[in-house]
């Protein structure tokens, strides 16, 4: 058998030996696998094959905690890898296939507090491994160990800023959503070229001349903001998930991992079973 069917292979018995351990989480998982695939047959037929993509992606993205758990040798919470699996949902599904995002307001507001949240839970979880695991002499106190939890869940989130930003400005997907303002204030309209700021309010419209002459009102009640009030709100709300995260997860270290909140959330170093880590017998890629 190739080398890279054996692989793919070995993931997906990887996946479903580990999701016989957790019930809760095996439900959670077939009903959100269904659901996509219901999706991406919908969207075949009607010819969005974007969607069609973007709905395989997800398929895979549900794997990966159970790939983190092979890899890492860690048992992840059952809340923890639920949500993880709510959240590729929630944001892939439902905010790009069904427009959650224009639809409902604050939906990407929500995600992304979401999302500094995990990442602080992930990265507090890591330095927690390095901690306890005897090939390093770290002994971290809880205060350091909160500000790296806190320091990688930031790092995620401008990363993916950047990330929002490149293929805006590469395949103009608009990922970065605009804001619409009744006032700017910019050096750049001052006529002297120094730099004094000019104030524009009570702005009602604006209107955009093409190359050909051609003049279109945006008809959106106020200049357009081109991302930059996005992005700093998504930083900001992701700011406070970590912070909160942070918070948590310095208790748990201070009562030596006895918070029952946090515990959902801090993944465990455990000796896999032989099953989980050894999904397929060599006599079996012998076929």
């Amino acid at each position: 058998m190739p080398k890279k069917r054996r692989g793919v292979r070995a993931v997906l018995s990887t996946a479903h030996n580990a999701l016989r351990r957790k019930q809760t989480v095996a439900v959670v998982y077939f009903t959100l696998r269904f659901l996509v695939i219901a999706v991406m047959v919908a969207q075949f037929f009607n010819g969005d094959f974007e969607s069609v993509f973007l709905c395989g992606l997800t398929l895979v993205l549900f794997l990966l905690p159970t790939v983190f758990e092979r890899a890492l040798m860690i048992d992840l919470p059952n809340t923890l890898e639920i949500i993880i699996m709510l959240f590729i949902f929630a944001a892939e599904i439902l905010g790009e296939i069904s427009a959650f995002y224009t639809t409902f307001k604050h939906w990407d507001t929500i995600l992304h507090t979401l999302n500094g949240f995990l990442c602080a839970a992930i990265g507090f979880a890591l330095v927690d491994m390095l901690n306890r695991t005897e090939k390093f002499s770290l002994s971290l106190s809880p205060v350091f160990m909160s500000i790296v939890a806190f320091c990688f869940s930031m790092t995620i989130g401008v990363l993916w800023e950047f990330f929002e930003c490149g293929m805006d400005q590469l395949m103009m997907l608009d990922m970065q959503k605009d804001t619409v303002v009744n006032a700017i204030s910019s050096v750049m309209l001052d006529p002297t070229g120094r730099n004094n700021r000019v104030l524009i309010e009570n702005i009602v419209d604006t209107i955009v001349v093409t190359a050909d002459g051609q003049q279109i009102s945006l008809g959106l009640g106020g200049y357009l903001d081109i991302g930059i009030l996005d992005t700093m709100k998504d930083l900001f709300v992701n700011f406070i998930g970590a912070v909160v995260f942070s918070v948590i997860g310095y208790f748990y270290v201070k009562t030596r991992g006895q918070g029952k909140f946090a515990s959902r959330f801090i993944p465990q170093v455990v000796d896999m079973p032989s099953e989980i880590l050894n999904p397929l017998e060599p006599e079996q890629f012998k076929k």
